[in-house]
């Protein structure tokens, strides 16, 4: 535990200069990010033996911890993209805007994982724990999906209803993880929705963008894809709150 608060808290500190550097020139932007890329490799490294001492009979625990890292590798690795497209900027510019943005998902994800790290060994929250990371990893999904940004590739609307089944076994765990009222079960209910509503919102945006999908469809299908995760997330809630 000890490793993983140490190196996240240096990781912090590059974050820093990372943002801090957006002005600066070339040379020590590509430090900065060459540096917290080092520390988010060591991270990763000592969460995963983290994850690895708590035994192979939690997985679904080390499961939650592996997430929250990824997370924070994902949004560091934003933040670089961000970084990048914000250097030599003037300060109202969109991309110093949207840098500050990625600093703050930063923040939030280096946070969501000590308050992980924290729970993980605490039988009476780290269910709790569990759910609350996944409702925020939602939202930042939720974030992407609504950004007028085209996906990186297209995919077919049957593809997307075949990614639907996993809303149907998701909400099914949560209501019976609402109703048990068990850490494990919240915890099961946890992974298990933050990656079926990521895959559906990922397919629903690829296909609505399929060439052959006209404009208007387009509009509809986006809108129902973040109808449907707003709405799991409320269900979501309502597990956390019961």
């Amino acid at each position: 535990r000890e490793g993983i608060l140490k190196t996240a808290k240096a990781l912090v500190e590059d974050t820093k200069v990372l943002v801090q550097n957006a002005t600066a020139s070339q040379e020590k932007l590509a430090q900065a990010a060459q540096s917290s890329v080092t520390t988010i490799t060591r991270l990763a490294e000592v969460v995963k033996l983290g994850a690895a001492s708590l035994g192979s009979e939690d997985p679904e625990t080390q499961v939650v911890l592996i997430n929250a890292v990824k997370d924070v590798a994902k949004a560091l690795g934003d933040l670089i993209g961000a970084t990048k497209a914000a250097a030599g900027k003037a300060g109202d510019d969109p991309a110093v805007y949207q840098l500050k943005n990625s600093a703050k998902v930063m923040v939030t994800n280096v946070t969501s994982l000590l308050k992980t790290v924290k729970a993980v060994e605490d039988e009476a929250t780290k269910g709790t724990r569990a759910l609350e990371a996944t409702i925020e990893h939602i939202r930042q999904e939720l974030a992407v999906f609504s950004s007028p940004v085209p996906p990186a590739k297209v995919s077919t609307p049957e593809d997307f209803i075949r990614m639907t089944k996993g809303i149907t076994m998701a909400t099914a765990k949560a209501v019976a993880a609402g109703n048990s009222c068990r850490q494990e079960d919240v915890i099961a209910t946890a992974n298990l929705s933050r990656r079926a509503i990521a895959d559906m919102l990922r397919a629903c945006k690829e296909a609505a963008y399929h060439p052959e999908v006209s404009g208007d469809v387009r509009q509809r299908a986006l809108r129902f894809g973040k109808e449907c995760a707003d709405g799991y997330l409320e269900l979501l809630e309502h597990v956390l709150v019961v």
